[in-house]
């Protein structure tokens, strides 16, 4: 019987090290079911979400939702180390000898609390293994401990690095594409740069951008579940902006030249090559991170883009000097270039209540930049509040 006990123990103790290996040290994505890191987030995420639907305050629930991300990493680690020492408690119950101060009987709640002041290296010495096998299991556990402690002490900055380099580019998109971000925005407010350059340049950066969110939450998948420090950022929004933004650039936007010596009206097409490369990689990123968080496909989702917004979002374009083409063809590939990441990113949303981007603006707004806490008292006094349209005051 002890040693059945002592097997069920090392079964524990393998299950938890091969778990926080996987989710600590392995770089690549795990797709085994049967995982403790899994089980874990599948249990805590949907109970929590579901508490967030009763706080009736945007703001709020969206506070509500960014503690799941850090706590869950503390709570996380509390369920490896309580298993290792579930484990090696069991270890010690079925191949291990003990004696007590004061003669009293050992029995597993006693070997529990030994397995626990062991590997937080505690050694208050009431409770003695006499043993071979028992001294030698103390001393493994009480290195795992240092080694548990080494790695943990090692594995919050990396993830916190990977979380501030992530913000980072989503802080720049502000400026760029507005607050919430949306793609009509973005290729508005870069209508009159000539030869693609800067736009090409955004895309390439968000090309990178978005290679790098995948080996990051393929790695540390809890970092999905980090929120922006606003309401309406987040990494989901910015990638699907940017999916959104090169869609329109590969069916074909025309823009016009606003100074030199071209005659008035003059058009160009916006070129797509670098709009190419970062679709696929954002589209990458999108399907990978799909299956990390263990997202199901569903058919009925409904449609970001239906006919009638399509016909408002070409007149807003226009508005600004940019022609979609209208024909059968390009509508056609708009619709087969959505249908390649918009059920993924619909499906992201949904799962980790995260709200997807507009394609464009409903009513005008100030960028997050443009607002500030003295604002109504400066334009009272003098300086005027900045419009909410983009580059405007500039």
């Amino acid at each position: 019987m002890h040693i059945v006990i002592a097997l069920f123990g090392l079964a524990i103790l393998l299950f938890v090290l091969l778990d926080a290996f996987e989710t600590i040290l392995l770089p690549r994505r795990v797709s085994r079911t049967y995982r403790i890191t899994t089980w874990f987030y599948r249990a805590t995420w949907l109970p929590w979400a579901r508490v967030s639907l009763s706080i009736k305050s945007p703001s709020r629930r969206e506070s509500f939702l960014g503690y799941f991300g850090p706590l869950s990493l503390i709570f996380l680690l509390a369920v490896w180390a309580f298993g290792l020492i579930c484990g090696f408690a069991l270890l010690q119950y079925g191949v291990g000898e003990h004696v007590q101060l004061g003669q009293e009987k050992i029995g597993l709640a006693t070997l529990l609390y030994l397995s626990g002041s062991t590997l937080f290296t505690l050694g208050f010495g009431d409770v003695t293994p006499v043993s071979g096998l028992a001294r030698a299991l103390s001393v493994v556990e009480a290195g795992m401990g240092f080694a548990f402690l080494g790695v943990v002490i090692g594995y919050l900055p990396v993830i916190y690095a990977s979380f501030s380099r992530r913000e980072a580019q989503i802080s720049l998109l502000d400026a760029r594409a507005g607050s919430p971000p949306s793609a009509a925005e973005l290729l508005r407010r870069f209508r009159f740069c000539q030869d693609n350059t800067v736009l090409d340049a955004i895309f390439r950066d968000w090309e990178h951008w978005a290679a790098e969110v995948l080996e990051s939450h393929i790695s540390y998948p809890v970092l999905c579940f980090f929120r922006s420090q606003h309401t309406n950022q987040s990494w989901l929004a910015a990638l699907t902006a940017i999916l959104d933004a090169t869609a329109l650039v590969l069916v074909g936007v025309e823009t016009r030249v606003k100074t030199g010596a071209v005659e008035p009206g003059f058009a160009a097409t916006i070129k797509p090559e670098q709009a190419k490369l970062t679709f696929a990689m954002a589209r990458h990123a999108v399907v990978d991170l799909t299956q990390v968080i263990g997202v199901q496909y569903s058919p009925g989702t409904p449609d970001r883009l239906a006919p009638a917004d399509l016909l408002r979002l070409r007149e807003s374009l226009a508005r600004d000097g940019l022609r979609l083409p209208s024909t059968p063809e390009a509508e056609q590939k708009l619709r087969k270039l959505r249908s390649l990441y918009e059920p993924y990113v619909q499906g992201l949303a949904v799962r980790l209540h995260l709200d997807l981007p507009p394609w464009i603006r409903t009513a005008p707004r100030r960028d997050n930049w443009q607002g500030g806490p003295w604002d109504a008292g400066l334009s009272a006094h003098g300086p005027a509040t900045p419009p909410a349209d983009g580059y405007e005051h500039f």
